[in-house]
């Protein structure tokens, strides 16, 4: 017979008094069911305020609007793939932003291309490296600009073509959970904090550390028990945002997409981690890994990543 002591340990152990798991508490805010970890809980954050936090942050595009004013050095590493994974193009460079007088200017300091990843005129020969050089490239002097970003909307109104599907992928990039308009089958189905669609998710908020950061941690998942039917609709398979917990500030933000539409079909990979150079919040390093297809182009399939630092104001 063990003595009676080492009975309460036993009996507190496997009951789990002596080593207590944390628990996670389910609330139910503007009719979405979000699970708080213990340490959330405790540290009682209003769920609601949150919530509304996410829907109308501006501090992720205020970032990259950030880099409009600002000069930077960036490593940039471009590859694109055929569909055995053999790279058929690709772009590894450093180029330095300079910045003067309100304008803004990129200069090329080292450069080492293959394949076909320019074409004649010297332009981009692909969709995806185009979107990347409109990022953080300004290969003509371009002026005027500022890192204002106010009530400013994204709008397709007007647009078409390039244009118009920069601007789409502009509203996905910065306005995650936002319907975006004229993507036939899709638009909606990205609007994650409506009612018909946040059904299909699961959401979470946590606390942990980023990189020396203590941070909020909101993460976005689609159920686990959804029907065939309603896992056809799912377009953001995994969303997750670290803030911080003083500033409210985006630390960083990892995004999983893909949907197959039949006529055109993507999945895509992206992480960003943000820095600060003064006051200035402002992107350190982009990742992206993934391919997608559309009607009457070629699928493209591309990783590329942006390291950006060395940060000046105008000069």
């Amino acid at each position: 017979m063990l003595p009676a002591c080492w009975r309460v340990i036993i009996c507190l152990f496997i009951t789990g008094g002596l080593f207590a798991q944390d628990k996670d508490t389910l609330v139910k805010v503007q009719n979405k069911a979000v699970t708080l970890k213990e340490v959330v809980v405790r540290n009682n954050l209003n769920v609601a305020a949150f919530i509304e936090r996410i829907k109308n942050d501006t501090t992720f595009y205020k970032a990259f609007r950030n880099l409009k004013v600002l000069g930077y050095t960036s490593l940039n590493d471009i590859s694109m793939f055929d569909k055995k994974e053999q790279v058929i193009a690709s772009l590894h460079s450093r180029t330095k932003q300079l910045v003067n007088n309100g304008c803004r200017f990129t200069q090329v300091l080292e450069e080492q291309t293959t394949g076909d990843i320019y074409d004649k005129h010297h332009q981009f020969n692909y969709y995806t490296a185009g979107m990347y050089a409109g990022l953080f490239f300004a290969m003509d002097t371009i002026c005027g600009e500022t890192n204002i970003v106010g009530n400013a909307a994204f709008s397709t109104e007007g647009k078409s073509g390039l244009a118009k599907h920069k601007e789409q992928l502009k509203m996905l990039f910065f306005n995650p959970g936002k319907k975006i308009p004229g993507i036939p089958f899709i638009g909606g189905k990205v609007a994650l904090f409506d009612d018909d669609v946040a059904m299909r998710y699961d959401f979470t908020i946590d606390m942990n550390e980023f990189k020396g950061e203590m941070c909020y941690v909101f993460t976005c998942i689609p159920r686990a028990d959804l029907s065939a039917g309603e896992k056809d609709k799912i377009v953001v398979n995994n969303m997750t945002t670290w803030f911080n917990i003083n500033t409210w500030e985006i630390v960083a933000r990892n995004y999983d997409l893909s949907y197959d539409a039949g006529v055109y079909d993507f999945n895509v990979r992206m992480e960003v981690e943000m820095t600060h150079f003064g006051n200035y919040l402002v992107p350190k390093v982009l990742r992206y890994n993934g391919d997608w297809k559309v009607v009457m182009k070629s699928r493209e399939k591309c990783v590329f990543t942006a390291t950006l630092f060395d940060f000046k104001q105008s000069e």
